[in-house]
């Protein structure tokens, strides 16, 4: 019934507006064609190999592999990095996507332990590193968070975890699902948050709008060896172009809105300012996504998603549970149509959100 609620409606809060299949198809098509582009045969190709060492020069590593999901890109870098210092202990925090996520991939195959990180409802800092007695071969940051609502550590806390994890020779992983986000926070390039790490994941379709698909970064070997894991595990796809070519023929654009963005999302804040019985996680941005919390139950909140798109043709979004029996959460992802959407309609929503709460 979500799903069909969902297609009848015109407006949607969150996220980034969606070309159809002929749209996409009729894009890359003519982007194809203007930039001369051949299919690869298995990764060896012009277009996936330009693309492929463009993301790898943008955050500073030697080289990039194109890989078909983020689930078999993540747990090989980190067995990779357990087998060459012959430990299989892996910190991270309890909302990494592999644990949460992935149906314990990771466990049931057998890659590598999992050290939990820090505390559930904050980012962890180098002493929740240091207060693991074992030994530890690698260590996860997502950055930004996204089941904490987009927050980043600090600039300087996250400097501190790249001395430490260096100096004990951890290998530094960043889950970098949304790195594309976090740089206007920060003020800092791609190449200089990723500076430090060992090796990093971005997706292709999370913010760039692609069909799908991730990259792999770190030095020559380790690219070497996963791209030989890669083949093992079923991930040799023959033809990778429409996943590049969907990514490559809008990256640049995408990623010059993130300014635009992340500066809109200052303005809902404010906007949000007027609703006190709304909160908002984080206090105040740090990516161009947030956690907004109601004051109703999750079956409230799933009874008050339907009306609306009833009603007004305006999708909220998928209501999730919270701590609090009495309140519930949804995701917002600050993308194209939340940028295009004015105030004023804006607040007539949550006018309208405020109004069924209260009775």
């Amino acid at each position: 019934m979500a799903t069909s609620l969902r297609e009848q409606c015109h407006t949607f809060l969150s996220g980034n507006r969606e070309s159809t299949p002929a749209e996409l198809f009729a894009a890359m098509a003519t982007w194809c064609a203007e930039h001369d582009v051949a299919h690869d045969t298995y990764g060896e190709g012009e277009t996936i190999q330009a693309f492929e060492q463009k993301i790898a020069q943008l955050l500073g590593f030697d080289s990039a592999l194109f890989v078909i999901s983020g689930t078999m890109t993540q747990p090989t870098a980190l067995q990779l990095a357990c087998q060459q210092r012959r430990c299989f202990n892996v910190a991270m925090h309890e909302t990494c996507h592999i644990m949460r996520h992935e149906a314990q991939g990771y466990q049931q195959q057998q890659r590598f332990h999992v050290l939990p990180l820090g505390n559930a409802y904050r980012p962890w800092s180098v002493d929740d590193l240091k207060a693991w007695p074992d030994e530890i071969a690698a260590a996860v940051y997502e950055l930004p968070m996204r089941e904490l609502g987009g927050q980043l550590p600090s600039w300087e806390d996250l400097e501190a975890i790249k001395s430490y994890c260096q100096e004990q020779n951890i290998h530094l992983h960043m889950d970098g699902a949304r790195l594309w986000e976090s740089a206007a926070y920060y003020e800092r390039s791609y190449a200089q948050i990723a500076t430090g790490f060992s090796s990093a994941y971005v997706s292709l379709y999370k913010g760039v709008n692609g069909l799908g698909g991730s990259l792999l970064l770190g030095d020559d070997a380790l690219i070497e060896q996963a791209r030989v894991w890669m083949r093992r595990q079923g991930g040799n796809v023959y033809h990778r172009t429409p996943y590049i070519v969907s990514a490559a023929m809008q990256f640049d654009e995408r990623l010059a809105r993130m300014g635009a963005l992340f500066e809109r999302t200052q303005q809902v804040y404010q906007i949000f300012h007027d609703y006190p019985d709304f909160t908002l996680n984080p206090q105040q941005p740090q990516a161009n996504m947030f956690h907004w919390y109601l004051p109703i139950n999750y079956e409230k909140a799933l009874i008050l998603r339907d009306k609306l798109a009833k009603a007004k043709g305006i999708w909220l979004g998928n209501p999730q549970t919270a701590p609090q029996p009495n309140q519930c959460f949804i995701e917002c992802y600050v993308g194209d149509r939340l940028l295009a959407m004015s105030d004023h309609d804006l607040i007539d929503i949550l006018e309208w959100v405020n109004d069924y709460v209260h009775e």
